[in-house]
């Protein structure tokens, strides 16, 4: 099981652009590229509350659970 990370779907349902999003939340370009791509290992949840804010949306509404098939079928 991995989490994956929706941002971007979110980011187009509010026809909004990385760029601002990370200008509106306060963190760089670059962290919030890693943070749509999943490659983070964490993310604090004070981060979390403030995209959502921006987004009005729910944490569960960006992260989603995808459960990877370990071959013993």
């Amino acid at each position: 099981m991995r989490i994956v990370v929706t941002l971007d779907v979110m980011l187009a349902r509010r026809k909004m652009k990385a760029k601002d999003l990370a200008e509106r939340v306060g963190i760089t370009e670059a962290n919030l590229s890693l943070l749509r791509t999943g490659k983070v290992k964490g993310v604090r949840f004070e981060t979390l509350a403030k995209i959502c804010e921006v987004l009005a949306c729910t944490p569960g509404e960006l992260l989603d659970v995808a459960v990877e098939d370990d071959g013993d079928a």
